[in-house]
């Protein structure tokens, strides 16, 4: 039984960690595509929300989904998706979009927004940080505490 207080945290502590790694690779690729990508121009092909949560007493969050189209130097059709794009492009704008000309399909239709998302990222990552050391120490009571639980029972 005891171990299941050091087995779960270890499971949301690895959960944190690859979601650290993927916001980290998500921020180099938009990165990436805004200081040494190309540009093309795109055209909105549809926009669409999803939604999650509110059951009960939970609140429901939405979000926004871009679909767009554009055609690389080198003549290739590209479709991709972008989720939390501006609410003011809908279908048949034309924005411009950033990318790489090895991976096309990573695009970006958001604009350059370096400290932005310097800053976002870094959020994100103090409070994947902050998760980790709250799972750290909840481990390490839960290991005090049966350690000394040990000594009072018969």
């Amino acid at each position: 039984m005891e171990v299941l207080f050091y087995v779960i945290p270890l499971i949301m502590i690895a959960g944190v960690s690859v979601m650290a790694v993927k916001t980290v690779a998500r921020s180099r690729q938009i990165s990436g595509a805004w200081n040494h990508g190309l540009t093309a121009e795109a055209r909105c092909l549809r926009s669409y929300t999803t939604t999650s949560g509110g059951g009960g007493d939970t609140s429901v969050s939405t979000t926004l989904h871009h679909v767009y189209e554009f055609t690389t130097r080198e003549g290739r059709a590209v479709r991709f998706d972008e989720v939390n794009g501006p609410s003011t492009v809908v279908e048949g704008d034309i924005v411009t979009v950033h990318y790489l000309p090895d991976r096309p399909e990573r695009a970006t239709a958001h604009p350059p927004a370096r400290g932005k998302l310097a800053a976002g990222t870094g959020c994100m990552l103090v409070f994947f940080g902050v998760f980790v050391a709250f799972c750290l120490a909840f481990m390490a009571m839960a290991h005090v505490i049966f350690a000394e639980s040990d000594g009072l029972l018969p």
